[in-house]
Parts: C-alpha cells; sequence; structure tokens
C-alpha cells in the first residue's frame, strides 16, 4: 500500500499527528500493535489514577477542553476525551499491526515499513514519503536485573500491570522507583492495608501540583532558571509547616525541577498524599538499590535485610524504536530517542519525524504534532509546485 504519511502509533501523539495531517489534507495512515487506541490509558493505567497536570496542559489540537471539565481530570475523564476525539476527527488506525521492520529505500527516496497482521498472520508492507515514529516515551516494560529474582516466590508485577492495592491486603509489599507510579502505587497500597514500603534509588523533587501548575504556566513567559527559584521557595516554605522531607529519606536533586526534568527526563514527583504517609510512619522509605534476592528476603544496598510477599517493579519503560527502525540514526539516538536538540527535536534526516518524546507530556505531543504537519506541508508545498 502506498500513502503519503505512515504514522506508527495510535496513542495521543499519533492520532493528533494524524488530524493535523487531515487539517492540510494530507494523507496518511496510522499502524497501532494494539487493538485500540491510546492503549497505554485504556489498559496500562491503574484505577485511580488522575492526571497530575491541569487540563490545559492535556488537550490536543483543535479540541480544548470544556468549562465543565474539572482543571485536574480523573484518567475516566481523559479517556472521555480520547474518545470524542477520535469520533468527532473521524481517526481510523489500523489495529493489530505490529511493525517489524522499516527503512529508507535510497532507490526510490521513500520509506518502507512491513507490518505484521497480529489477527491474520499476514506481513502487510507500506510505502510512504513521510515516516513519523509516534510510538511515545513509554514502549516496553522496564524491569532491571536483580541477582536472585527468579527465586523470589511472591508475585512479581510492573507498574503497567497494576490496577489496585486490593489484592495486596495485609501483605508486605515493595515497591521499586520513586517516580510518580511507584508513589501513588505505595499511596494506593497503604489505603488497602498492604504494609508497603518504596524503594527510591536517587533524588527526585517532590511537589504539589498546585506548584507543578504554577510553574508550568510561569515557563511561558519566564526562563527556566527564574521558574525552577520560585518554585523551590514555595516548596521549601511547606518545610516550615510539614519539616524537611530529607529526614524521611526524600532527598532532593541539587537542579530545579524543571532544570531537572528537561536534563534528565525525571518528572517532579507530584504528592498525593504519599508524604504525610510516609511521615506517620506508614509506608517505608528505604534507599539505595537491591543487593541480591533470596526466596522471600531481600538484601539492600545499605545492608538492610526484609521479607516481602511481592514487589511492584516502577521502573519505567525503554523505548522499542531501535528494534524495528533500521536507520533509527536519522532520528534517533541509540537509547531511542530524539538525537536533535529542542525545540526541533521531531525532525530527522530524510523525511522522517518523531512525535510524543519530548518529556513534556501530552502538550509535548501536541505541540510536536503540529510541528510535524506543518513541516510535512511545507516540504509538500516546496516539492509540488
Amino acid at each position: 500500500m502506498e500513502t503519503m504519511v505512515v504514522i506508527v502509533g495510535a496513542g495521543p501523539a499519533g492520532l493528533a499527528t494524524s488530524v493535523c495531517l487531515n487539517k492540510h489534507s494530507i494523507p496518511n495512515v496510522i499502524l497501532e500493535k494494539e487493538d485500540i487506541y491510546a492503549s497505554l490509558w485504556k489498559k496500562r493505567a491503574y484505577d485511580r489514577l488522575k492526571l497530575h497536570l491541569a487540563k490545559s496542559f492535556c488537550q490536543l489540537p483543535f479540541m480544548p477542553h470544556g468549562p465543565d471539565v474539572p482543571i485536574f481530570m480523573p484518567k475516566e475523564l481523559f479517556i472521555n476525551y480520547l474518545d470524542a476525539y477520535v469520533t468527532r476527527f473521524d481517526i481510523n488506525p489500523r489495529y493489530n499491526r505490529t511493525v517489524k521492520f522499516s527503512m529508507f529505500d535510497v532507490s526510490n527516496k521513500k520509506w518502507r515499513v512491513e507490518a505484521e497482521n497480529t489477527v491474520t498472520g499476514e506481513t502487510e508492507v507500506y510505502w510512504s514519503e513521510f515516516l513519523v515514529v509516534a510510538t511515545g516515551e513509554n514502549g516496553n516494560q522496564y524491569i532491571p536485573e536483580v541477582n536472585g529474582l527468579e527465586s523470589f516466590p511472591g508475585e512479581i508485577i510492573h507498574s503497567s500491570i497494576y490496577k489496585s492495592g486490593s489484592e495486596f491486603t495485609c501483605k508486605n509489599v515493595l515497591v521499586v522507583g520513586g517516580g510518580n507510579s511507584g508513589m501513588e502505587i505505595s499511596f494506593d497500597l497503604n489505603n488497602y492495608d498492604a504494609k508497603t514500603a518504596v524503594l527510591i534509588r536517587t533524588p527526585r523533587h517532590v511537589l504539589t501540583k498546585q506548584e507543578v501548575y504554577v510553574g508550568m504556566s510561569l515557563l511561558k513567559y519566564f526562563p527556566l532558571r527564574m521558574v525552577d527559584t520560585i518554585v523551590m521557595m514555595m516548596s521549601k516554605a511547606r518545610f516550615f509547616i510539614y519539616g524537611d522531607p530529607s529526614k524521611y529519606g526524600l532527598i532532593r536533586p541539587t537542579q530545579g525541577p524543571f532544570a531537572t526534568k528537561l536534563f534528565t527526563g525525571k518528572t517532579p514527583v507530584i504528592d498525593v498524599g504519599t508524604v504525610q504517609k510516609i511521615r506517620e510512619g506508614k509506608i517505608q522509605v528505604i534507599n539505595g538499590g537491591i543487593g541480591s534476592i533470596e526466596g522471600k528476603t531481600l538484601t539492600f544496598e545499605n545492608g538492610l535485610k526484609q521479607d516481602f510477599d511481592a514487589i511492584v517493579f516502577a521502573t519505567g519503560y525503554k523505548s522499542s524504536v531501535c528494534n524495528w527502525l533500521k536507520n533509527y540514526e536519522y532520528v534517533m539516538k541509540d537509547d531511542g530517542f530524539p538525537k536533535n536538540p529542542m525545540p526541533k527535536h521531531w525532525k530527522g534526516e530524510n523525511n522522517i519525524y518523531c512525535a510524543g518524546f519530548s518529556r513534556k507530556g501530552i502538550a509535548g505531543a501536541a505541540q510536536d504534532a503540529m510541528s510535524v504537519a506543518q513541516d510535512i506541508k511545507s516540504i509538500l508545498a516546496t516539492t509540488r509546485y
């Protein structure tokens, strides 16, 4: 099959890119490996999840949220928004298409994309002048190698599988990872009377959603360093009321929260109540990593030994782009993230693009989609006339 643009991935970035291309009357096809769009939101999100960013930072092109939508949306409302977006713009991804291989054919200067139809087992070949990688930052589940993990007799799951703490009542559960998912899952587990410990390996900023909202709003008008200073002052003001969180094992990076996000990709943790439970001793914080596992007993790098019934790895994802994109060096580094610096991180060589890899959430994906579509429109206008 031949088309002008092939988009790989039907998450928010892929959907938005298709809509922006359609606005310019540019033919495109979305290939999606799952049987539904936005599978991360529809299949891999835990029950209590709420969007940590205000609704103005969580909308896609040409369809802002209405005034009746709360500033901070629960997962269900955002999924309803995505459903309405797909319906309104009549987006029709080709589902159950797992892209196995793609390369740039120098002879005809087109992209060849091979996708397996997982329903029929057939391999489908697509040719396009442009290729957009929109598989997003959350590709394959990542569980680190741990000495003796295979000997652990209890349940081991990744955070993408976790749904609710109701399954772990009265169990000793270790959550590995101190990011947003790890901290919120720890909170949820404790709410269901699980004996919860969270393993935090590296320093993280912990902010309120209001502080993040203020910071992101100010970033539209002021330099990053100034915004970081303001948000850090707001954060430190809480110390006078609640005390320094570092004495509970919550160590902050030396860089400000938004600088940390920009340079390392580590998002500030938005506290949903976990910090208070840590202060009250309801959630245990363990700093460092896991040294080894022998049966139910985990030995940590700090020398602590403790038994657990279950382990939840909130250790994120690894990009899968380099596994199927032969010429990934045109647009990506070896880690599957854009090789070019912002603001043109989305543009590669030989008409390849990436959308949704800016580490700026939904707002970043929306901006990428608009930029990609506009660039393709400009190229076509130049080559056609």
